[in-house]
């Protein structure tokens, strides 16, 4: 970082007033939620000495991968009924701080396998879960301000983390998830689920062929009209965010849930493994819909009166980063805007572009796009061997069209074989750290920030993810 620009990172830090949420239930938010913009700038300036280096870290094979579960929302008990196909994968715990989701999640396990543990009624329940001798693995399904403390909690118990995204809030978060799980030697991998997604696994396995040539640009997001799943209650529909969890992130005003469409592109542009983000600008709309949507219902119902005193994230957001090697990304965010559901997967090279959403996703080596029968034969000829073996099991089986289904079986497959995870701490951590990052940019007039380097400079020699299934493909699936 330059001298004149760490000076003004200096004159320009802020401070910004909100809520501090604690324990496994916060309360109701009359502001936005603690966001120290002063500490995101000096945790972005942060040095690393790696310690241990977790890319490419293969860990003791484990035959059967003991799995507990802590949150079983919406995410959770999805996972533990795919979970259920996957051989080598036993549940042994289940935990929620509401009795009734143990309930229904062991109902979706599948019939003749052995009860879990279960904990429940207390906030820090979770903390006995992660203790138990008979987990290997915990997958951590709760509202974002837990990921990093349970995350962190379990690597310090010998257990391998999974953790929903954004598996941390802030960058000093960030850094507790790298250098916990350097020390203990425990994977940490961020559940990233559209790096599965069967067009970004095409492009990316077409990239590392060569076909776009040198990838210049790409593009990434995620806008999803979410306005009434937001505002909902959980007492009106089961599928609410429970104690309003979701709503109330929405008063941190940047990209704050960036690693859908980042992730695939990350892995494309070997992101950590050859190439590394150098900084980042970011600028947010106006609110023109939240904050008037908590005004309507705070007039009819009390519930919302709090709400209607927040102030809320602008509808789209826009953060531009720039690599090392002088590439480009965007990312967009807007999850309030009366829009079809797209995360713009966009790849550009010196030879070519793929792009999806809207759909159908469209390729072109030339001037024109692709035709039909063109399309079909690239498709056939670099679908990646992950896809081949699975790709229409998952789609029976399921989870966002069966991208879910195949991140869960490669991971315990990995895990079963000894193979280096396609995601490690290090992508966890940069992909999350880009929604304070870009917090920090909104709140400077989107001045640009320096993006830290979570590999320590081990970026330069880190390998790409492996899209062979080598060593490993041996895990069955269960009809």
């Amino acid at each position: 970082m330059s001298s004149n620009r760490r000076d003004f990172l200096k004159m320009a830090s802020l401070t910004g007033l909100g809520l501090a949420t604690t324990g496994l239930v916060s309360s109701c938010a009359t502001s936005a939620p603690a966001s120290n913009l002063g500490q995101i700038q000096k945790e972005a300036g942060k040095t690393h000495r790696q310690v241990f280096n977790m890319s490419g870290y293969a860990a003791p094979k484990i035959d059967k991968v003991r799995i507990g579960y802590i949150g079983l929302g919406m995410r959770g008990i999805g996972s533990v009924k795919r979970v259920g196909h996957i051989e080598g994968a036993e549940i042994t715990a289940l935990c929620d701080i509401r009795p009734e989701r143990i309930d229904l999640s062991r109902k979706e396990m599948a019939a003749g396998r052995p009860a879990p543990a279960t904990y429940s009624g207390t906030e820090d329940a979770w903390k006995k879960l992660c203790e138990r001798e008979d987990v290997d693995l915990v997958y951590i399904a709760t509202p974002w301000h837990l990921h990093t403390p349970m995350a962190v909690y379990a690597m310090e118990h010998g257990k391998h983390v999974a953790v929903e995204v954004p598996a941390a809030k802030t960058i000093d978060e960030c850094w507790q998830l790298v250098e916990t799980s350097e020390r203990t030697k425990k994977h940490c991998m961020m559940l990233e689920n559209c790096c599965y997604d069967f067009f970004e696994m095409l492009t990316l396995n077409m990239a590392r062929q060569g076909y776009f040539g040198e990838i210049v640009h790409g593009e990434g997001a995620y806008i999803h009209e979410l306005i009434d799943l937001n505002f909902g209650k959980t007492s009106e529909t089961d599928q609410a965010y429970y104690d309003m969890w979701r709503l109330k992130e929405n008063g941190r005003n940047g990209s704050l849930y960036p690693t859908h469409g980042l992730g695939p592109i990350c892995q494309i542009m070997d992101i950590n493994r050859g190439d590394q983000m150098d900084y980042l600008v970011s600028m947010s709309s106006n609110d023109f819909t939240m904050g008037p949507k908590a005004k309507e219902l705070a007039a009819k119902d009390s519930f919302y009166k709090d709400f209607a005193q927040m102030n809320f994230r602008g509808n789209m957001n826009t953060t531009t980063i720039r690599t090392r090697r002088g590439r480009t990304i965007v990312v967009q965010h807007d999850v309030s805007s009366i829009r079809p559901y797209s995360r713009i997967h966009l790849v550009s090279g010196t030879k070519g572009i793929a792009q999806k959403w809207p759909t159908p996703a469209k390729i072109a080596n030339s001037h024109k796009w692709l035709s039909a029968d063109d399309f079909k034969k690239v498709q056939d000829q670099y679908t990646p061997p992950l896809t081949q073996k699975l790709g229409e099991m998952a789609k029976k089986i399921g989870g966002h069209g069966g991208m879910d289904f195949l991140m869960e079986w490669r991971l315990i497959d990995c895990l079963r074989n000894g193979l280096p995870l396609d995601q490690d701490v290090y992508d966890a951590a940069l992909w999350s750290a880009i929604a304070p990052l870009s917090e920090w940019s909104v709140a400077n007039r989107s001045n640009s920030i320096d993006v830290p380097d979570f590999t320590g400079g081990t970026w330069q020699k880190n390998k790409p993810v492996d899209l062979t299934l080598a060593g490993g493909g041996t895990t069955n699936v269960r009809a």
